[in-house]
C-alpha cells in the first residue's frame, strides 16, 4: 500500500512511497483511510522542524486529522465494519504521569506522550491503518463528508471546556466572543461560539475569499479592522492567529473578567514594544485570565463529534476548499490564496 512518509528532521523528505500492510496486533481496529486535513504541523514536519519516527525507524508517516472507515474490528471492541472513525492523535506516556493516568493525555505533565504523525507514532496517511479501539471516535455516518474536522474542532472543544471551567471561579456571565483568525480552528471556534447561544465576532485581516461568508452565513460578524473595532471588551476571546501584536492588544482591551484563551502558536522573531507593568496592572485589577490550549483528550473529541453533528453539513462542507488525491499531495501541502481547510481524499484518484 502507498503511504505519504518523512525523515523527521530532514527538510524537503516527504515522499509517496510503498510501505508494508500494518501488522496486526490484538484488538486493534483494521481502518480504510478515507481522508486526511492538511495544517501548519504537517509543513513544519515536512521542512524538517520537528517530528520523530517510531523507535527504530527513520521515516515518519505523516497525518493526524484523519477520516476512515472501519474494515475489521475485533469482537466486543464497540465497533464494526464500515463505522466511520477518527483516531486520536496523542497517547498517554507508559510511566504515566497523574494527568495521563486519569485519561488527560493532553495535558502531559512529563513529556513522554506520542502523537500520531508527529512523535514517534506512524500517522493516517496511509491507504489503510491500525487503531486502538479506546483511542478510535465514532462518528454519525451524516458526517463522511466533512468528519476530517473532528480533529481541530476537538481542540476547540477543548478550549471552550476550559474556558466554561474558569469562568466558574465567580458568578459569570459572557455575551461576546471575539475570535481573532478566520482559518478553520478560529471558524470552528466561533461554530461553537454561535452554538452556544453567544454574540460572536470574528477578526480577520482579509477582505476577499469564502471567510466573510462564512462567517455572515454561521451568524456572527466579521472584522478585518482591529482588535478595539472587533472586540470591542469581549468576555471570551480565543486567539487563533500566533500574532504576537495581537495577543497583546486583546489583553489591553479585554472585559471584566475577561478569559483570553490562545491557540495560536507564534513564530516568533519579532520583537514588540510592550508596558509589563500596566500590563500586569489590567490583569490584576480586573480578574483577567490568560491561558494556553493544545491537543486534546477522548472527552474533547466526543464533545466535537456532538458539535459537527449539530452544525449546518453544507456550511461545514464550505470549511473545505480543496480536496486532493493522495497521489498528489504536493498541491495540498502548497497554499492556496483563499484555502481554508485543504484535504487529502484518498477516495479520489
Amino acid at each position: 500500500m502507498f503511504a505519504l512518509t518523512v525523515q523527521p528532521g530532514i527538510a524537503n523528505s516527504a515522499r509517496l512511497q510503498e510501505v508494508a500492510e500494518p501488522s496486526p496486533e490484538n484488538s486493534t481496529l483494521l481502518v480504510q483511510t478515507l481522508a486526511i486535513g492538511i495544517c501548519g504541523t504537517d509543513r513544519e514536519i515536512i521542512r524538517g522542524c520537528y517530528g520523530s519516527p517510531p523507535p527504530g525507524q527513520d521515516t515518519l508517516i505523516l497525518g493526524h486529522e484523519s477520516l476512515g472507515r472501519v474494515l475489521d474490528a475485533p469482537a466486543g471492541s464497540g465497533f464494526t465494519a464500515g463505522d466511520l472513525v477518527v483516531g486520536i492523535v496523542r497517547h498517554p506516556d507508559p510511566v504515566p504521569c497523574p494527568s495521563c493516568a486519569v485519561g488527560e493525555w493532553d495535558m502531559c505533565r512529563n513529556g513522554l506522550y506520542t502523537e500520531h504523525g508527529i512523535k514517534q507514532v506512524h500517522g493516517f496517511a496511509a491507504e489503510r491503518c491500525r487503531m486502538a479501539p479506546h483511542y478510535a471516535v465514532k462518528l454519525d455516518p451524516s458526517l463522511q463528508r466533512v468528519g476530517v474536522l473532528l480533529e481541530p474542532a476537538s481542540v476547540v472543544a477543548k478550549a471552550w471546556d476550559h474556558i466554561e471551567k474558569i469562568g466558574q471561579r465567580a458568578a459569570w456571565h459572557p455575551r461576546r466572543v471575539l475570535v481573532t483568525g478566520a482559518g478553520p480552528i478560529g471558524l470552528l471556534a466561533a461554530m461553537m461560539g454561535v452554538q452556544r447561544g453567544l454574540e460572536v465576532h470574528v477578526l480577520d485581516r482579509v477582505t476577499e475569499g469564502p471567510k466573510p461568508a462564512l462567517i455572515r452565513d454561521l451568524g456572527a460578524t466579521y472584522h478585518h479592522g482591529s482588535v478595539q473595532e472587533a472586540g470591542a471588551r469581549a468576555d471570551i476571546v480565543l486567539e487563533c492567529t500566533g500574532v504576537g501584536q495581537l495577543v497583546f492588544d486583546i489583553l489591553q482591551d479585554m472585559a471584566p473578567d475577561g478569559i483570553v484563551c490562545l491557540t495560536g502558536i507564534s513564530s516568533g522573531g519579532r520583537l514588540l514594544e510592550v508596558d509589563p507593568t500596566a500590563l500586569n496592572r489590567r490583569m490584576v485589577l480586573e480578574n483577567a485570565v490568560v491561558f494556553g490550549t493544545v491537543n486534546a483528550n477522548r472527552r474533547h473529541y466526543e464533545a466535537a463529534a456532538v458539535a459537527l453533528a449539530r452544525a449546518d453539513r453544507m456550511w461545514l462542507e464550505r470549511l473545505i476548499t480543496r480536496r486532493v488525491p493522495l497521489q498528489r499531495w504536493h498541491e495540498a501541502l502548497a497554499r492556496q490564496p483563499h484555502d481554508v481547510k485543504t484535504v487529502m481524499d484518498l477516495t479520489l484518484s
